[in-house]
């Protein structure tokens, strides 16, 4: 058990970008019971396994933090057509 390895997907609304190249991070944010999560993850980690892209939001902002401040329904994002 000490030495395996387990994969743990985590699913939720990117936030924030920064950087570039190799230091480049991301910020994911998501509800679980009920507390709000964010992680952030280096875009270029191998310890990353994959990145997928569910839906694409229309946003006009580029940092979305006024998103912590909401709940429900109201820190949906538009989906973009």
């Amino acid at each position: 058990e000490g030495d395996k390895e387990r994969v743990q997907p985590f699913e939720g609304t990117v936030i924030k970008m920064r950087g570039s190249g190799v230091r480049a991070t991301f910020t994911l944010r998501k509800v679980s019971s009920g507390v709000g999560v964010e992680r952030i993850f280096p875009t270029n980690s191998p310890a990353l396994e994959s990145i997928k892209v569910l839906t694409k939001g229309k946003v006009r902002r580029a940092k979305l933090y006024y998103l912590r401040e909401l709940r429900g329904k109201a820190a949906r994002i538009k989906v973009k057509r």
